[in-house]
């Protein structure tokens, strides 16, 4: 994920590619006679280095990189999978039809952690007990997939970024028995958790997550799902036992050192319950627009307008998202009941009600169908076997929307 991800040197990031490619291939000279391309198995020493969450909004998953030491020459590369070009043409169009394209890059470890430590970010290296037949087959994987052909991947939040990419590299040489030890483990929460934990400090960004991830988002997790995570990853190895030669059981991580510590405000441990605050505004939101309706008949006009253009435009792009974009995270989300385009065809009624003017039939039939849609919504949460979990945005809407339903219903007296 660089969207938790490293410097922000992406302007130059084909250019760097190039030249680190052509140095690996040559056995990078520049730093030693021999080096991590070519160097036996035997001299190869495997370390996975997690990286603390940033700053940024798209720093704040954490990123992660596969280190490999030739103990020969002493040369330290690292690999990880989190580049973005925010100059590739066409990347922001890319980006929101959930058609990323991100890039493998490679660069020697003192280099690619300075950013890190400059700003602040912790960075944690864990020895792995990797036999020399399976250091030499995951160099020689990371070398492939470096290659012009091979080094470009289409990017997905939860299933397919930079700390996945690692895991599954890791996996590849250890012959499948990551997955399997960590199949094997329940995760501690799901995709929406997780999501809504480390985008707290940034509660509006975290809010449009949250109201826009549907029931994808919340399933039960493994272990190995949830490595989406470089923090999550880096906590699981600790759990997984591999054999020596002899047949004997010892952990994968050897050891585990701070490099560099964290220096930023940590995310919380666990995520935020948003049902209480969004109740509340929701209530608060519903009072505001009795009150006005009867003392301040313009002021009701203008919040019911705020709400139902809202509404209509969240709908919007929950259809887009479903429709027309490939984040499944996003797709079949219940909040369109509560939100949607039909919204916008009540924003004539809501200023004709501020004179007392009764609705038409068609306005009747309008408010109707919300307020059945919103109480599908809560039937359907409410149904065994639902996954969803959007209970904030329930306690939100329904007061919202009997607030309208009676403004748009009840006579203004003489």
């Amino acid at each position: 994920m660089r969207h938790p991800g490293r410097k922000p040197a992406f302007a130059s990031a084909w250019q760097r590619f190039f030249i680190v490619f052509a140095l690996l291939l040559l056995g990078w000279p520049l730093y030693a006679q021999a080096g991590v391309a070519n160097a036996p198995g035997a001299s190869l020493e495997v370390s996975l280095i997690t990286y603390g969450p940033g700053d940024t909004y798209w720093e704040r998953f954490g990123h992660d990189a596969i280190e490999l030491r030739d103990s020969a020459s002493g040369e330290s590369v690292t690999f990880n999978y989190g580049v973005f070009d925010f100059d590739e043409k066409g990347f922001l169009l890319h980006f929101a039809a959930g058609r990323m394209h991100y890039l493998m890059d490679a660069a020697p470890t003192e280099v690619d952690q300075q950013y890190y430590v400059q700003v602040g970010r912790s960075v944690t290296r864990q020895p792995l007990a990797f036999t020399p037949a399976q250091a030499a087959d995951l160099r020689d994987f990371l070398l492939w997939n470096l290659r012009p052909e091979n080094v470009r991947y289409d990017y997905d939040y939860y299933a397919d970024n930079c700390a996945t990419r690692v895991r599954d590299a890791l996996d590849k040489a250890l012959g499948g028995l990551l997955k399997q030890q960590l199949e094997a483990r329940p995760g501690g929460m799901t995709y929406r958790q997780q999501t809504a934990r480390l985008m707290s400090q940034q509660a509006w960004l975290m809010l449009i997550l949250d109201l826009g991830l549907g029931p994808y988002a919340d399933q039960p997790l493994t272990a190995w799902q949830e490595s989406f995570l470089p923090m999550v990853l880096q906590s699981e190895m600790r759990h997984v036992t591999v054999k020596d030669a002899s047949g004997a059981t010892h952990p994968l991580v050897q050891d585990e050192k701070v490099l560099s510590p964290n220096h930023l405000v940590p995310p919380p441990e666990t995520a935020p319950d948003l049902r209480l605050p969004l109740g509340i505004a929701g209530l608060a939101f519903a009072a505001l627009l009795a009150a006005a309706r009867r003392f301040l008949p313009t002021i009701y006009a203008l919040l019911g307008s705020l709400y139902l253009v809202l509404a209509g435009l969240v709908g919007i792009a929950l259809l887009v998202l479903w429709t027309l974009t490939t984040h499944h995270s996003a797709w079949a989300n219940a909040n369109l009941l509560l939100f949607n385009p039909l919204a916008f065809a009540l924003l004539p009624a809501l200023w004709r009600s501020r004179r007392g003017t009764a609705p038409s039939r068609r306005i009747d039939v309008l408010v109707i169908l919300q307020l059945l849609a919103t109480l599908a919504a809560i039937l359907l949460h409410l149904l065994p076997g639902v996954v969803q979990q959007n209970q904030p945005w329930l306690l939100f809407a329904l007061p919202c929307w009997l607030a309208l339903a009676w403004g748009l219903r009840h006579r203004q007296p003489s």
